[in-house]
Order: structure tokens, then sequence, then C-alpha cells
């Protein structure tokens, strides 16, 4: 690996926000060290179908910097690393980071894919949300940056196919973790959001398994993100919205809102901002794929709040979405195997029981290791273990230690545009701190 021992600064996270602050910064001159704990640069927009509420191509906006950043000349990538420690050194940072064992010489392989093809092992694929599986030996997914298989080693049977398929002999079982240790002169950290697990609301009837129906869980009720990916050009089905259970075309929908958040009994009792917004647009682009599907919103308020929001959300409700404000008390299977959400009605004050063909969990969105890498850091966290923003309204993008800064829903849930105007801040606080340093 041609890894420098100094660089101007580290970005933690490789998500839209990291890649946006990398190329910005990388543009100004400065030297640019990118880490990423997955086997890929994107974040969760490369996952997502449009964006509200232009329903634009999220792919479109996200693939063109998942290509410019390795070949930046002032940006040097590590994807399957994570930040170990830090530590301070007069205004510097020295780091020490540990890159995974990928199993998978990258300078060899060529992501060809033959490793794959001839895997028996099949485990649920994180890219789309288990909806289907991958191999042991696997690309994780098609436009993957950069594009280099790994091996599952918890899940590999040392059956050797992989090692024998690869024309480029890059198969390594003797792979072992490499510790990198650099000096940066600042960090950024954009290490953006986790999901809620909608396991945890038992009477909601969420399972992981998408193979069976039973003890009152159900493969047709899915998560928002799983709905996403079905609604994707690049939907994991080949045909836009199947439900999992049986791969039918769901007629009648309902999405929950609300699942995970505002809900103090669940360690979460803040609004995750996104999800109102989320669903509305899964239920345009459902009923635009499905003219004749009926989608219903329970909902406790509609949190419509940006530029263009609340004029989107009248369009959809003009176009036949159904809105209900209620609170859904439990989801429960009928003998024909349909979700029935037991609902609520605010405005009559009854109980409604309606059977829907797929039920969608608008899920909300949790720290991805913020308190973990605030730790390492040094810096402070909120109350709900979001990095801290000790001067929001004047340096936003400013944590409690001079020389880290903070990009996207690291601080918190925000919409793409805000995520972005944060990544903007948090690259000019970083550069005129670099002068500052410098002079």
């Amino acid at each position: 690996m041609d890894i420098k021992p100094e660089y101007d600064v580290l970005i933690i996270g490789g998500g839209y926000a990291g890649m946006e602050a990398s190329l910005t910064i990388a543009d100004a001159g400065f030297e640019v060290l990118l880490v990423e704990k997955e086997p890929s640069i994107g974040g969760h927009l490369i996952q997502i179908s449009k964006v509200f509420p232009t329903t634009d191509c999220a792919g479109c906006i996200t693939t063109p910097k998942m290509a410019a950043v390795p070949k930046h000349p002032k940006i040097k990538l590590l994807t399957y690393t994570e930040v170990k420690n830090v530590e301070k050194i007069g205004k510097k940072f020295r780091v020490k980071l540990v890159k995974k064992p990928r199993y998978v010489i990258e300078e060899e392989c060529i992501g060809c894919g033959r490793c794959e093809e001839v895997c028996p092992v099949l485990v649920p694929k994180e890219f789309e949300y288990g909806l289907i599986g991958r191999k042991a030996a696997y690309i994780p997914f098609e436009m993957a940056s950069p594009k280099k298989a790994l091996i599952d080693l918890d899940n590999c049977i040392m059956c050797g196919r992989c090692e024998r398929a690869c024309p480029k002999d890059a198969i390594n079982f003797l792979d072992e973790p490499k510790e990198i240790d650099v000096t940066v002169g600042a960090i950024v950290v954009a290490t953006g959001y986790n999901l809620f697990s909608p396991e945890l609301k038992k009477e909601y009837g969420y399972t992981g398994n998408l193979t069976r129906i039973h003890d009152n869980e159900n493969p047709n009720i899915i998560h928002a993100f799983q709905f996403e990916r079905l609604l994707a050009p690049s939907c994991p089905y080949h045909t836009v919205c199947l439900r999992p259970g049986d791969g039918k075309i769901p007629e009648r929908i309902a999405f929950v809102l609300c699942t995970g958040s505002r809900d103090k009994s669940l360690g979460n009792p803040i609004c995750s901002r996104v999800c109102c917004m989320y669903s509305i647009k899964q239920a345009l682009l459902y009923t635009s794929a499905i003219p004749y599907g009926e989608a219903t919103i329970y909902y406790m308020d509609i949190r419509a709040f940006g530029k263009g929001f609340e004029e989107f959300y009248n369009m959809v409700k003009e176009l036949g979405v159904r809105f209900v404000k209620g609170k859904v008390a439990k989801i429960e299977t009928n003998e024909n195997g349909n979700p029935v959400v037991v609902a609520e009605n605010f405005e009559t004050g009854e109980i409604e029981r309606e059977e829907y063909d797929m039920v969608i969990l608008s899920v909300g969105l949790l720290p991805n290791g913020s308190k973990e890498i605030a730790k390492i850091l040094g810096v402070e966290t909120d109350p709900y273990g979001w990095i801290a923003q000790p001067d929001v309204n004047g340096n936003p993008a400013k944590t409690s230690v001079e020389g880290i800064f903070v990009a996207g829903t690291a601080t918190g849930p925000m919409d793409l545009p805000d995520s972005i105007a944060l990544a903007d801040a948090a690259v000019s606080q970083c550069i005129a701190y670099l002068k500052e340093v410098k002079d």
C-alpha cells in the first residue's frame, strides 16, 4: 500500500458528505486521506432509488463522486479500514488505523466476479438489506468503488473454488489486519447514520427472515429502506415492487410512520426528520409503478419543513394517496397471510383494522457509531449519541476539539441538502483552520 506518513486532512466516512468534503478539500490543494469502514464508499445514498422532493435519481447524484474520489491525485482512499486511536500532538493528530483483511489482494483483483460465481455459500446480502443473498466470496454491489472482491471468512467453507477460479491468483487466505500510522493536520467526521432495528417493535411483526410466516412475523412487513430497494431500477427481483413473501405485486400497501422515532421507550425520543418525506416519496413512486395500487400512510404528524416539502406532500395527497392520522397499535397476520394494521384513528376516535398486501415500517435514524468514534477522538456527543455541535449557529461544523470538524448526518438526522450544506461548512472551516495553523 502506498501510504504517506502525513496528510493534511483525515476524513472518516465515505458516504456522500465524506466524499463531498474529500473532493472539495483536495481541489483546494490539500492532501486528503479518506477512510471508510465498509468495503465500498457510497454510503446509504447509493442504495436509494430517488431523492425527495425532486425525485431525482440518487445513483446519478452519487456515482460520479464514487468514481472521482479514487482517481483524484490528492486523495488516498482506504476502504474496509477503521480508526482505532487518535492522539493530539501539538496542533496535529497521530492516528492509528487498522485495515481489515479482504483475503483478496486488492492490487491484483480485476472485479471480474468469477469467485462469486463459483462460491457455493449463500448468505443475506447487506446492500439489499437481506432481500436476496450474496456469496461468501463477493463484490459488495455492482457499482462498488473500489470494485474489488472480498471473502466473508465467517461464512466461508474453505472449499477453494474461488481460489481456483480467480484468473489473477488474487485470493489470499493468509491475509491479516494491517496497522497504519499516519499524522494529519485536521480531521473531518462524516460517519453518517444507522437505521432503527424494527425487530424491537415486536407488536409490528417484522422479521429478518423473508421466507416464512410464523409467530406473528410476516415477510410482507418490511422496513422503508428495503422498500426503497424494491422501488429502485436496480431492484433485487429484477421487477419493480414485488413483495418478498411470494413475489406478487402488492395492490394495497400501508406505511407506518415514526417506527422507532419519537419513542422514549425505545431510547430514541427525537424526530428523525426524513421519515415523513421519504414515505411520501415512496408512496408516489409506488403508485407511479403500480397505477392501480392503493397506498395509505398512517401518521401522527406530517413534518414537511423543507423547501418544496409542503407542496410535494399536497401533490401526493391530490394524486390519491390516503393519509390516516392515528397511532398503529399492532400489525397482525390473517388467515390469508396478509398483514392487518390495527390502529386508532385520531379523527374518528375508533379502532380500525385494515388488511394490506404489504406494510412498510418507516424506520428512524440512529447514530452510526458516533459514541465510539467520539471516544476515540475525544469529542463530545449530545444526549442522543450524535456528535455535539457546541456552536451550532456560528460554526456548525465545529466540535469540542480544535482541529476536528463534523459533516453530514454525524450530527443528527437530516436530508441530503442539509447534509451537503454541513459538509461544505466543514470544508470551509477545516481549510481556514489548516491555513491558520500553517501561518
